[in-house]
C-alpha cells in the first residue's frame, strides 16, 4: 500500500522540507508554490488525500496571488500596497475557497496558529470544512498524527 499524497501549499520550501525530512515515510508531500499551482496539481491526474496550506504567501509575485486586487484596494481606500499585504498575509484562505470552489473537497490542514481568531476559524471552519489547523512549533507526531486523521476522513 503506497503512502497517502499530501498537496503542501507554501510560497517556500520549508514545509515541504520539514515534512519530508520527518515524516517522509509515513505519507508522499507534493509542493504547490502558490494557488495556481495548487488548483492545477489538484486537479491533475494525481490523487491527494489531504491539503497542508501555508497562511502567509509573502514570497509570490503580487500577479500570482489569488483574490481581486482591484476590490481588495478599494476597501483600503485605493492603497494598492496595503491591498496586497492584506492579500499575502490571508492568501491561505483565498487558496482555500479557491479549492472548494473547484469541487475539491480534501480535508485542509493549516499552518496557522488561529487560537486568538476564535470566530474567523469558526466561520472558516463552517464554510470550507473539512478543516483543521496546527500551529508553527507543532511537533512532528502532533503534525503525523492531524495528517493520520485527515487522510482517513478521505
Amino acid at each position: 500500500m503506497s503512502a497517502p499524497r499530501v498537496l503542501v501549499i507554501e510560497d517556500g520550501e520549508e514545509y515541504t522540507h520539514n515534512l519530508t525530512r520527518y515524516l517522509g515515510g509515513d505519507f508522499d508531500f507534493v509542493r504547490a508554490g502558490d494557488g495556481h499551482e495548487a488548483l492545477t496539481l489538484a486537479s491533475g491526474a494525481g490523487t491527494f488525500q489531504a491539503v497542508f496550506l501555508d497562511m502567509r504567501f509573502d514570497r509570490v509575485p503580487a500577479d500570482r496571488l489569488l483574490g481581486d486586487l482591484a476590490s481588495v484596494a478599494d476597501r483600503f481606500n485605493g492603497d494598492a500596497d496595503r491591498a496586497t499585504r492584506f492579500l499575502e498575509d490571508n492568501q491561505g484562505t483565498y487558496v482555500l475557497a479557491a479549492l472548494r470552489e473547484g469541487g475539491h473537497g480534501l480535508p485542509v490542514i493549516f499552518s496557522y496558529d488561529f487560537d486568538s481568531e476564535p470566530r474567523r476559524w469558526q466561520n472558516l471552519s463552517r464554510r470550507f470544512g473539512p478543516v483543521s489547523y496546527l500551529t508553527d512549533n507543532a511537533s512532528p507526531d502532533q503534525i503525523r498524527e492531524r495528517l493520520r486523521d485527515a487522510t482517513c476522513l478521505v
